[in-house]
């Protein structure tokens, strides 16, 4: 099995971890390992726990990062970081939330739009999948996940489309549904991109309880870290940028009182200071890595607890 993914913004990323040699580090997302494999290449008495919720990925990283005693790899997700680490403290920790190349290449994932395949987009291979909610799930329903999770004008248009074609057959492959979804919008719409992105991405998320788990997550993330720890974060579309974006400054945030107070009564002072405000690729990148565009890696450091 060959599980490859391109991390993206990778050196800015590492660099961002200030990595102490004696330090230990998590890597949220491992994926591949390309992350995992940089961080152990720089400790020597340090640990790294690398965690995954794939089974494909786990038996790659076991494969991968076999040949360093100071790598754990983790099946699990990354909302129970509390849980895997079991007390202990961090000094960095990293999550890719993007999609792997492995997920999209492999054509029986279903994440893809651009192959036919079956309508899965499980991510742990478990539980209910793409599938599952198109052919279950009321027009009210899939109209919500549609503009909540993917912002897309169409949803309503769509979510019909959907239960009415499903009436007749039910939906199985990506080609199937990606065909419902262009007979649902004006020819202008699909310009810019491709029609079904925005339809696969909120499918995705709510297959996955990305946003769920990502909500929960960020706070322990952060309570996980030594004073002085680096939390970095790369996000890969609006919603989850925003949600990163606005727990960091709400880390990051000091004093709340009113501006005509002449001191401040509400004794609130910054836990962290963010260290890295949503960079982007570089343009050498985004011509080498056409997924890397809507990128973004944010970095906040933990000032006290």
């Amino acid at each position: 099995m060959e599980f490859s993914h391109i991390p993206v913004l990778f050196n800015e990323t590492i660099n961002s971890l200030n990595i102490k040699p004696d330090g230990l580090y998590v890597d949220c997302t491992a994926g591949g390992g390309g992350h995992s494999r940089a961080i152990a290449e720089k400790l020597t008495t340090g640990r790294l726990i690398s965690i995954d919720r794939d089974p494909d990925a786990i038996k790659v990283l076991n494969e991968r990062l076999g040949i360093y005693p100071q790598v754990t790899v983790v099946h699990n997700t990354f909302n129970n970081i509390k849980e895997i680490l079991n007390g202990e403290r961090a000094d960095g920790i990293i999550a890719d939330l993007g999609v792997s190349s492995f997920q999209l290449d492999e054509a029986d994932r279903g994440f893809s739009f651009h192959k036919d395949a079956p309508l899965d987009m499980r991510m742990s291979k478990q539980g209910t999948s793409a599938k599952d909610l198109v052919n279950t799930l009321s027009v009210g329903e899939l109209t919500r996940i549609l503009r909540d999770y993917g912002e897309e004008k169409y949803a309503n248009r769509i979510a019909n489309n959907i239960v009415s074609a499903r009436e007749k057959k039910e939906i199985e492959t990506t080609f199937e549904l990606i065909d419902i979804i262009k007979n649902s919008m004006p020819q202008k719409a699909m310009r810019d991109s491709h029609p079904a992105r925005r339809t696969f991405q909120a499918l995705r998320i709510e297959v996955n309880g990305e946003l769920d788990q990502l909500n929960t997550a960020l706070d322990d993330m952060f309570d996980c870290l030594k004073v002085g720890g680096i939390l970095s974060i790369i996000t890969f579309h609006s919603l989850e940028d925003r949600m990163v974006k606005q727990r960091f400054n709400s880390f990051a945030q000091g004093c709340t009182c009113p501006k005509e107070f002449p001191v401040c009564v509400c004794g609130k002072t910054p836990r962290g200071k963010v260290t890295i405000k949503g960079l982007a690729p570089s343009e050498e990148e985004l011509s080498n890595n056409s997924r890397s565009h809507s990128a973004r890696l944010r970095s906040i450091e933990k000032i006290r607890d």
